[in-house]
């Protein structure tokens, strides 16, 4: 292992570890014991593209790969997310862990029709993962009458522990498997399919279930049309929901882009160690999020703007480099000077990740309708992988420096977006309050409280 990686890893788990350590009352919210049972057992892939290239699938057919499963979520995205809103979040989250099961199982066969069916499932199991459990925690959270504000820390641990601590074991995992043991790419899918299988063991046997609308006369249309038109009717939802777009468009083009620009000459780069180094950076990310969140100020309206231009900086390195750092024409070899300072920059922008995912949960709770909560949030995945499907698509006729820079710009807008949303929110909180101060007061003008 390079000293290069191992620190930026090794700054990025003292890092971590002080915030982490460091934390005082201030810091943590007072909760109950039944609360902390709850969220406990609520909390209780790098090698994707390195398998299709294993397979002997090109960028372009590798892209298109990619499409089907961004596709797919988009297709039936809206479809699964009405019914785990009709038919219940629970058993949404148990086809979740069925559906991905049987993604991974396809991982062994290289023909790329069975392939392909992989990333179909896997788009569908993309849409449950993003809308079926948080939808399930929010009304689980607040069916058990806990305080709106603790959902703040179950979000910012699902992201510490869940998407960080538990990613980096895996990505570790991983790379044992298909390093050390030699077991091949697949053996990584093998481990998840195990994992998944716990999970939904754990989610029958302890998660009750939950409901979006109760009504039982609405159909699926009806469910869409009332979605649409509770987005349509709250600029602050619409708000939201570009937003979401715009920052997970970037993020999951991302995913894709980040193994060719660490090696494009196929550099001899540890995946499973780059992918925990990026987990580690979210577990960074989702501490300093617990920090915020748990207090009164700055508001997450508020910090959101700055985390969206940090991030949109953080993918404009690779353009900035591509321009000052004369690229490297050496086949094979370590990791060159200017995919070191992209890897920084990445790290950067995995941190901004961390921050945003119980961020935008946050938001999430506070405006979105809970009858139609699952909808609404795959209502936003929509224009988020058409843009991604977009992207892909056109992987082999955009060069890797104007991708990073439409990412770039996205993220941008987004924080003008953000912006936007917080000034909506100060005026809707400025006039709840004189109208408070105008019930306390009767119409001769007297207050009534005296």
């Amino acid at each position: 292992m390079e000293p290069f990686y191992l620190v930026v890893f090794g700054s990025l788990a003292s890092l971590v570890a002080v915030l982490e350590l460091s934390k005082t009352s201030k810091d943590r919210f007072s909760t109950s014991s039944a609360f902390n049972s709850f969220k406990n057992n609520y909390l209780v892939g790098p090698y994707v593209y390195y398998l299709y290239s294993h397979y002997g699938f090109g960028k372009g057919e590798i892209g298109h790969l990619f499409i089907a499963g961004f596709g797919s979520s988009m297709l039936f995205g809206t479809v699964v997310g009405s019914l785990a809103d009709k038919r219940g979040r629970k058993r949404a989250c148990v086809t979740y862990c069925i559906t991905y099961i049987l993604s991974c199982i396809t991982k062994h066969s290289p023909q790329y029709k069975v392939l392909m069916l992989g990333r179909v499932l896997g788009g569908i199991a993309t849409s449950l993962l993003f809308s079926a459990f948080e939808s399930w925690l929010v009304a689980e959270h607040n069916k058990r009458g806990f305080d709106q504000q603790w959902l703040s820390i179950t979000f910012a641990k699902a992201i510490f522990l869940g998407n960080g601590l538990m990613a980096i074991l895996s990505g570790l995992f991983g790379n044992v498997l298909v390093d050390s043991l030699k077991l091949g790419p697949v053996a990584p899918f093998d481990a998840a399919s195990c994992f998944l299988a716990i999970g939904m063991i754990i989610i029958l046997s302890t998660w009750t279930e939950n409901y979006g609308d109760p009504s039982e006369n609405k159909d699926l249309l009806t469910q869409f049309k009332g979605a649409a038109a509770a987005i349509a009717a709250d600029e602050k939802i619409t708000l939201l929901g570009a937003i979401q777009s715009l920052f997970e468009g970037s993020m999951y083009t991302f995913v894709f882009l980040w193994t060719p620009a660490l090696s494009p000459n196929d550099e001899d780069i540890p995946h499973g160690f780059i992918f925990a180094t990026f987990m580690l950076s979210s577990m960074l990310g989702s501490s300093i999020a617990s920090r915020l969140l748990a207090q009164p100020t700055p508001r997450v309206e508020s910090y959101m703007q700055t985390v969206f231009m940090l991030s949109s900086m953080a993918l404009l390195l690779p353009v900035v480099t591509n321009l000052l750092v004369a690229p490297s024409n050496v086949k094979g070899g370590s990791i060159s000077f200017s995919g070191c300072i992209q890897l920084i920059g990445f790290c950067i922008f995995e941190a901004c990740v961390g921050i945003f995912w119980p961020s935008i949960m946050k938001m999430r709770s506070q405006y979105i309708p809970e009858e139609a909560r699952s909808t609404i949030m795959n209502f936003f995945r929509i224009p988020l992988n058409i843009f991604v499907c977009i992207a892909l698509y056109n992987v082999k006729a955009l060069p890797m420096t104007v991708m990073f820079g439409m990412c770039s710009a996205f993220l941008f807008v987004a924080s003008l977006l953000q912006r936007r949303l917080m000034v909506i929110a100060e005026i809707h909180k400025s006039r709840s309050q004189d109208w408070l101060n105008m019930e306390e007061i009767d119409p001769e003008g007297v207050p009534l409280n005296g």
